[in-house]
């Protein structure tokens, strides 16, 4: 099979990949989307019970009304929202296939992945940021009872359960698990429950905390991790815990080696901001777009989907303009 040839490749089938290739669409430019998970494989490895911060409407792309039952749409109203657009419009998406190299030549680029090689115009950058978790770097952290992303909290009822971390992510985990039974200990790095989880959450969580139910560590750190036991280093020193499960919730990366792979720039501060020209997504490598989260570098909460989806207006009306 020989190499097959598009007007813009997109890295990403997340929700702003997917408003990418609609604006490709309707501007009669042939488009394929690559993701090395499922599709919207972020918001897959959500909670299973998540609700959003935001409102249905703030989550619609491409014009495609979003009618979710509840006052903040759940993660399964969003899988199948997303799921049909995809489907409706007809995107061409290839999934479990994962971007290994992008080369610039005189033409435009060679996307080449495991399965397949391919040309185009333009790539657009939509990876996201979910999948490289932050390590906690201590002795166990390899063991299978630990896992860095948190989904149904059946599993692990009637167990003692360390989680790490106050985000809505952690909280979220915390309360889940306590109601199935679990007997949950929360370690924090931090002096307090995070200033940023829901605010119809953080009272419960903090009740819990206060009334004993759920156990808190705060200004603490795991330091390691065996097969019954945690060590958590707290202000009173180092304890022992017995344990069966941990959810490390520490929060997830870009994946910018890959950027800096393909020759963008990034910033000399801890943000790492990739460079792109804000009028236009485009990055310092002529043809190369960066849309959504991807484009706050370490700053992971700056951009969501709310704020990110005019990000393929800007970047296809620019590629639209250099074919016309």
């Amino acid at each position: 099979m020989g190499v097959r040839a598009y007007d813009i490749i997109i890295i990403g089938a997340g929700p702003i990949g997917l408003a990418c290739a609609l604006e490709a669409k309707t501007r009669g430019l042939s488009c394929l989307i690559l993701e090395k998970g499922t599709l919207v494989n972020s918001l897959y490895h959500y909670p299973v019970n998540m609700s959003f911060f935001s409102t249905s409407e703030r989550l619609e792309i491409g014009g495609v009304p979003f009618v979710s039952n509840n006052a903040k749409p759940t993660r399964n109203e969003a899988l199948e929202y997303y799921r049909r657009v995809a489907a409706s419009a007809g995107l061409q998406i290839h999934l479990f296939e994962e971007v290994s190299k992008v080369t610039k030549d005189d033409n435009g680029f060679a996307v080449t992945t495991h399965k397949h090689g391919y040309t185009a115009k333009d790539v657009i950058i939509a990876s996201g940021f979910y999948g490289i978790p932050y390590l906690l770097n201590v002795p166990g952290e390899e063991l299978s009872k630990l896992t860095h992303y948190y989904t149904d909290p059946h599993f692990y009822a009637f167990q003692k359960v360390v989680i790490v971390g106050a985000s809505n992510s952690a909280v979220d985990a915390a309360l889940e698990t306590w109601r199935k039974g679990a007997e949950v200990t929360m370690v924090v790095r931090g002096a307090e429950i995070g200033q940023r989880v829901k605010y119809w959450v953080r009272p419960d969580i903090i009740n819990r905390i206060s009334e004993g139910s759920i156990k808190a560590y705060f200004n603490s750190t795991v330091t390691a991790i065996r097969e019954h036991e945690v060590d958590i280093l707290t202000p009173g020193g180092i304890i022992t815990i017995e344990n069966e499960r941990v959810i490390a919730m520490t929060g997830y990366q870009p994946d910018l080696p890959f950027l800096q792979s393909l020759g963008i720039k990034l910033s000399d501060d801890a943000v790492r901001t990739p460079f792109y020209d804000p009028g236009t997504f485009e990055s310092n490598i002529k043809g190369i777009y960066l849309a959504g989260v991807i484009c706050g570098g370490m700053n992971t909460h700056s951009l969501f989907i709310e704020n990110s989806r005019e990000h393929a207006v800007k970047i296809l009306t620019h590629i639209h303009s250099k074919n016309t």
